[in-house]
């Protein structure tokens, strides 16, 4: 360890905090929340790394900074927010599921109300909505009692002032009250889109008994029409809530979170209970980039979906305590009664989270795989484009001698063997892998250019940090721009690294990227070795029949197809020489082969 690093973490404080590691360029790469900053960040330095990954973190570690906060609460929220803000290499990925539909609410002067499955600008996204037919069964109850407009005009009250629209059939149909045309006032619709962001925040009680009171008056004042009319709003929620939620055995708020997790990914459920009503479940995954102790993913999980819904629920259910509290937060380890049954239903969401991930994963047709696959790469490596093609090149000779390279190439991630190509290296250097990758990346791509072909979104080396430099070499001489990276093997000729801009990226082989280079590199050997092995099989044979004069290729082979190797030509007598290729080509070979006295 560097001198000047270990004096920074002999002046760490006992105190919680967010320590932050920096490389060599000075890029954060890694953030952490600590509750005791020199404790935490000590360990990464006084034991062996459990993982590769966090090794190679450990490796790349040139300076620490740190922030000094008051609460294990303000750790936790000042490392998401850290995160959030400058993406560090090695931290966790937080990816929220994209296949569940939100409730929009636009900021428009005269909002709309949907159904989306996409994050839109200028709008209010509540949800996502997991449990079946609770989204639909919300816009129903909109569509019933809150008829807001469902048409794309850019409305202002100055528009409306100027009468630029006309009644549509939506109008006549009793869906929109006609507040183009100013049949309804703003402030009356805006009173609409004011109690549908109450019910859509899980507060529909509050709406409910807004009209149950009101409806007491009109009763009492004899104003029995407009107090059925209210009575159907309220009926209208209250079917609503029947459809869409659980009720406990308790009018409690609370949270309740649960979770699961794999090798790569950790999974935490949210449930919502807001008066003793389930009113929303989430799940979100975490990708792991470095071994993070449950704990701790649990805590960030805890406060990254209190923060997505601006939960302000003071008991919080969990299987366990985690690592870090919250201020003025109760948290909960139920053994028996309805908070256990809804720590297990939570947990349930967590299993049939992960089963509808692989069935749907499953179902993708090959495709949408590969394009899932390809996107994961370029997050992998940064790319500015989708390597939608791929070029890999792998060497192969004896000793020097019948040196051959050769090309594969992936479209789409998969292989396209008609753009596949083989080289016998030219130079004298066969034995010298740089100098022929260097011949070869200049052949490929020099002819690339001067015919005006594609060039491929990313270029893949079977070697290290050696290979990986020698084709950047070129390339650069070339004037091509195109990402390289190396699949570098161990000790035990395993590939486990990957090479890229001068870093090294641990690969696990249960990763699908790892499975998909590793599916390449086998590709390229394998068609490197059939070649030079083809090579160096006609070299000996032409080594006997090639420098026989008037012998034909035409001739060879029909021999080699009867006689099947040339020792069985040695042996054959004249007759039998003379059947197959005719007497004059019989008596050159026997007398070639020092046998002419058995000639005719």
């Amino acid at each position: 360890m560097q001198e000047s690093l270990q004096t920074k973490i002999d002046a760490l404080p006992h105190l919680p905090g967010v320590y932050q590691f920096f490389d060599a360029k000075g890029t954060i790469i890694y953030i952490g929340k600590a509750k005791n900053l020199k404790k935490r960040v000590s360990s990464y330095f006084v034991k062996t790394p459990d993982s590769p990954k966090t090794a190679i973190l450990v490796r790349q570690i040139v300076d620490i900074r740190y922030i000094v906060v008051k609460t294990e609460n303000d750790a936790l929220l000042l490392e998401s927010n850290l995160i959030k803000r400058f993406l560090p290499r090695y931290n966790l990925m937080l990816k929220y599921g994209t296949t569940y539909p939100y409730l929009c609410i636009t900021k428009e002067d005269f909002p709309r109300v949907f159904k989306t499955r996409k994050t839109l600008p200028d709008c209010e996204l509540f949800g996502p909505y997991s449990i079946a037919g609770t989204l639909n069964a919300l816009l129903e109850l909109i569509k019933t009692i809150y008829p807001v407009r469902s048409c794309k005009l850019p409305l202002t009250e100055e528009s409306i002032a100027k009468k630029r629209y006309k009644l549509c059939l939506e109008y006549h149909i009793k869906n929109c009250r006609g507040v183009c045309c100013g049949l309804q006032s703003k402030a009356d619709y805006n009173a609409m889109i004011s109690d549908i962001r109450t019910i859509a925040k899980g507060h529909s009680h509050i709406v409910e008994k807004y009209l149950l009171d009101n409806i007491k008056i009109l009763s009492e004042q004899l104003r029995f029409e407009e107090a059925q009319r209210l009575k159907e709003k309220y009926d209208a929620i209250r079917e609503y809530r029947q459809k869409t939620v659980i009720t406990t055995q308790s009018d409690a708020t609370l949270d309740v979170f649960s979770f699961d997790t794999d090798q790569t990914t950790v999974y935490i459920n949210m449930l919502r209970v807001v008066n003793g009503s389930i009113i929303q479940s989430n799940t979100i995954e975490y990708k792991k980039n470095i071994e993070e102790v449950d704990g701790e993913v649990f805590s960030s999980g805890i406060a990254e979906l209190r923060e997505k819904y601006a939960s302000e629920a003071r008991q919080i259910v969990v299987p366990f305590v985690p690592e870090f509290t919250i201020d003025g937060v109760e948290y909960i380890v139920p053994k028996r009664d309805y908070k256990k049954e809804l720590l297990d239903l939570s947990y349930r969401n967590v299993l049939q989270y992960k089963k509808d991930k692989y069935t749907q994963a499953q179902k993708l047709n090959t495709n949408q795989r590969n394009y899932a696959l390809m996107n994961e790469i370029r997050e992998m490596l940064h790319l500015d484009n989708m390597p939608h093609t791929i070029e890999m090149f792998d060497n192969s000779h004896t000793a020097g001698d019948e040196a051959v390279a050769a090309c594969v190439v992936f479209r789409n991630l998969r292989p396209l063997k008609e753009q596949y190509r083989k080289y016998i290296i030219k130079s004298d250097g066969g034995g010298d892998d740089y100098a022929s990758m260097k011949e070869v990346i200049n052949r490929r791509y020099s002819r690339m250019i001067s015919e005006g072909s594609k060039l491929p979104d990313l270029i893949l080396a079977d070697g290290g940090k050696g290979q990986v430099s020698a084709v950047r070499s070129v390339l650069e001489a070339l004037g091509i721009a195109v990402p390289v990276a190396g699949l570098a093997k161990n000790d035990k000729h395993r590939t486990n690294e990957l090479i890229f801009d001068d870093k090294v990226i641990g690969l696990k082989p249960q990763d699908s990227v790892f499975k998909f280079f590793t599916k390449m590199q086998d590709e390229v050997h394998r068609f490197a070795i059939t070649f030079h092995r083809d090579k160096r099989s006609k070299k000996q044979v032409a080594s006997e029949l090639d420098d026989i004069k008037n012998i034909g290729e035409t001739t060879k082979k029909t021999l080699l197809q009867h006689f099947k190797s040339v020792e069985r030509i040695k042996k054959a007598d004249f007759d039998e020489l003379e059947k197959i290729i005719g007497k004059n080509r019989a008596k050159i070979l026997i007398s070639h082969f020092g046998n002419y006295s058995d000639s005719k």
